[in-house]
């Protein structure tokens, strides 16, 4: 008995259509942790205080300090490190999903079709962003803009967007009519 071949791709997210190939896949910059990471590292500082302060109480306070206070500084970090982890941007031959994770229990998420997208622009504002390489990207569509704060390298990501809607036959850079608005080729016979 011969096996049935499938030729069907894992799917990458959950929500992915069967027909549906994931073209790109990015997520903001690792800066958006920098609170997670500051207060983070206070935990090891905060559980040595005791012996620091009594050095009578010995090695075993202090390593015991510093082992909570580690715990406690990777449950503060974790705090940050999971909305930035799980909030992800997806492009598929269809459509754009933005997946954004706030906390550990409220997710939320934006389906957009490829072929309403208009434009695509992107910020890199202040000696911060300038340096350590992020910043906004705005994607202009005919319900509103969806922006894109804290991206990684805003201007290569904003490229490969702009190159995917141009490989889909999407073009970004003229608007494009809408029917029933404006002078039909039909209307322009007529006036001459």
């Amino acid at each position: 008995m011969a096996k049935k071949q499938t030729s069907e791709k894992p799917k990458v997210f959950d929500d992915q259509f069967d027909d549906e190939e994931v073209l790109y896949v990015f997520r903001r910059h690792p800066i958006v942790m920098r609170k997670g990471l500051v207060f983070g590292m206070l935990g090891p500082l905060l559980g040595v205080i005791p012996a620091a302060v009594n050095p009578s109480l010995g090695f075993n306070m202090f390593f015991g300090g510093l082992a909570l206070g580690t715990a406690l500084g990777a449950l503060i970090f974790g705090i940050s490190w999971v909305p930035w982890y799980f909030s992800v941007y997806i492009v598929t031959d269809q459509r754009f999903i933005q997946i954004m994770q706030r906390g550990f229990f409220h997710r939320a998420v934006t389906d957009i079709n490829l072929s309403q997208v208009q434009m695509i622009n992107y910020e890199i504002a202040g000696i911060e962003q300038t340096l350590l390489g992020f910043g906004t990207i705005v994607v202009q569509t005919y319900v509103g803009d969806l922006t894109i704060h804290d991206v990684h390298h805003p201007a290569k990501t904003a490229r490969k967007l702009q190159m995917i809607l141009r490989d889909l036959g999407l073009n970004t850079a003229t608007p494009m009519q809408v029917s029933g608005s404006g002078p039909s080729s039909q209307d322009e016979e007529e006036t001459e």
